[in-house]
């Protein structure tokens, strides 16, 4: 099934808007894992430490008993595989479950601490730049998948970048939540696709698959909506990525879903973004070699936070390691002032994140994000330690029910003031995160945090410091959660590794979980 726009060696397939995208991206990624070009060292490793930061997430939430991952979890140890299916694995088990059980499990998991990658949908070289969230959520489903499929490493490793590719390029052209749809829909399409891919599907069965999971499972931003989010937040990601590889197995199964679905007129695409007959509202273009692949422009969390107030942090952080004096002199802090970006402004800035009782409420509040990171430059100066990423992390700890209702926090949050920064700051997102914080002091006077539009953890940041600092996080998740960290990394390491070893990949104890 040689895809009929890709020339030997070329990086990239284009799928023009004017033809059957979904046939071609059903194409594309049989190619993609069957027809395989070299890929880039600098690509295999960037999604490595990706997975390998998922993992960590993911068992961390889990060994201190987060409620969506772990209801998630039980339902999925609960459901037999079926008939004929290998199963899937949840986190920490080692009992076969229903499969799309087992995704959904596993990245509730992976999602729940809002930790893991983030893309923001921007190629400003290829003026594709609509925009859109994304989160590197949907890894369970590749492993899931080679499991099934009876794939080794290095093919696992293709699968998870199949995925981030999809979901990636799409966020690039189609902006969901102009429309009120959460951004996970771009993962459910990606899941469709590579599940149906991976276990050898037609482009036929591919292409059901797409449609399926484009006509029927589409998730509106309901659930990020009012001033407490709730666990519907947190799993909106496991549950398109349980459906999208219930489509797939439907479609593999001989059930027909909708054709030609981008182009479809009362589909999301066509229908919010209305065009010609015959065309979608974009063209489409995936990496297929070296490293031309959406990954590159994916950003790290180094800590829990919402990746928005990287910026704000990121600039506070700058301040407190060039005044020693404040971390040691909170109640000298007359005001905080912030200056930031819109959508920011209106997400993470919103009056009603000033009053978090959730967590997943907490790590959406640029003020509580600012205020808690105050306090533990504070513990840290009296340490002795300087201030610095690694003292200023967020963890869970700093989530707790006693940290949000903390009211030093609220102490804080009574100082801060946000702005919107206006024009020059909307027009520097999202090619990065441009925020600054001002600080008013009664003993230091004003201190400036600088403009921060790159903060650590960004895709344009520092390389290596962001790796060290993704590797330090690792380790302090998945500390008491395992015995042996430095093992657990090891055993992540995908490139290599036999079918084997990928089938009992997430078959590890977690200190908390049940194994069956």
């Amino acid at each position: 099934m040689n895809h009929p726009l890709a020339a030997s060696g070329d990086a990239t397939v284009l799928l023009p808007r004017g033809t059957n995208q979904a046939r071609g991206l059903a194409r594309y990624a049989h190619d993609f894992l069957f027809a395989p070009q070299p890929l880039g060292a600098a690509t295999l490793a960037l999604l490595e430490r990706f997975h390998l930061d998922s993992v960590g997430c993911g068992v961390s939430a889990l060994a201190l008993g987060a409620n969506a991952p772990t209801v998630l979890r039980s339902e999925a140890l609960a459901a037999a595989p079926g008939v004929g299916s290998r199963g899937g694995i949840c986190f920490g088990g080692t009992r076969p479950c229903a499969v799309e059980k087992a995704v959904a499990a596993n990245a509730s998991a992976v999602r729940e601490w809002d930790s893991n990658g983030t893309n923001f949908g921007y190629d400003a070289a290829k003026g594709r730049t609509a925009g859109e969230f994304g989160h590197n959520d949907f890894y369970p489903v590749a492993v899931a998948a080679a499991r099934e499929a009876g794939l080794d490493g290095d093919a696992t490793l293709r699968l998870m970048l199949l995925v981030d590719e999809i979901r990636g390029r799409l966020a690039e052209v189609f902006a969901l939540r102009r429309y009120a749809i959460d951004h996970v829909h771009h993962g459910t399409v990606a899941s469709a696709a590579v599940f149906a891919a991976a276990l050898g599907g037609s482009a036929e069965q591919i292409e059901s698959a797409i449609g399926m999971a484009v006509a029927h499972y589409v998730p509106f931003r309901a659930i990020r909506a009012g001033h407490q989010l709730s666990d519907s937040k947190g799993a909106s990601a496991a549950l398109a990525a349980e459906a999208g590889v219930m489509c797939a197995r439907r479609a593999l199964a001989g059930f027909l879903g909708p054709r030609d679905v981008f182009r479809n007129p009362l589909a999301i695409y066509r229908l919010n973004e209305p065009c010609p007959d015959g065309m979608s509202p974009f063209d489409l273009e995936l990496g297929v070699a070296g490293d031309a692949f959406a990954i590159h422009a994916m950003h790290f969390k180094l800590g829990l936070y919402e990746h928005q107030s990287a910026g704000g942090l990121q600039s506070l952080v700058d301040l407190c390691a060039r005044h020693s004096g404040l971390a040691a002199d909170l109640d000298g802090i007359r005001t905080i002032r912030v200056a930031i970006y819109e959508p920011a402004f209106s997400i993470i800035a919103d009056p009603a994140k000033r009053t978090p009782t959730t967590r997943q409420s907490a790590d959406h509040s640029l003020p509580f994000i600012l205020a808690r990171t105050l306090l533990k430059a504070r513990a840290a100066a009296a340490a002795g330690t300087p201030c610095g990423w690694e003292s200023l992390m967020l963890l869970p700890d700093d989530y707790s029910a006693a940290a949000i209702g903390d009211p030093a926090v609220a102490a804080l949050i009574a100082k801060i003031a946000i702005a919107h920064g206006g024009p020059e700051y909307d027009a520097r997102y999202p090619e990065g995160i441009p925020t600054r914080v001002e600080i008013e002091h009664a003993a230091l006077g004003r201190l400036d945090g600088g403009f921060v539009l790159f903060p650590q953890g960004h895709a344009r940041s520092d390389a290596a410091r962001t790796a060290a600092l993704v590797d330090l996080k690792f380790d302090r998740l998945v500390a008491g959660a395992v015995d042996d960290p430095a093992a657990l990394r090891a055993r992540m390491r995908l490139a290599g590794r036999s079918a084997a070893d990928i089938a009992d990949l997430y078959s590890f104890p977690i200190r908390g979980c049940t194994s069956h």
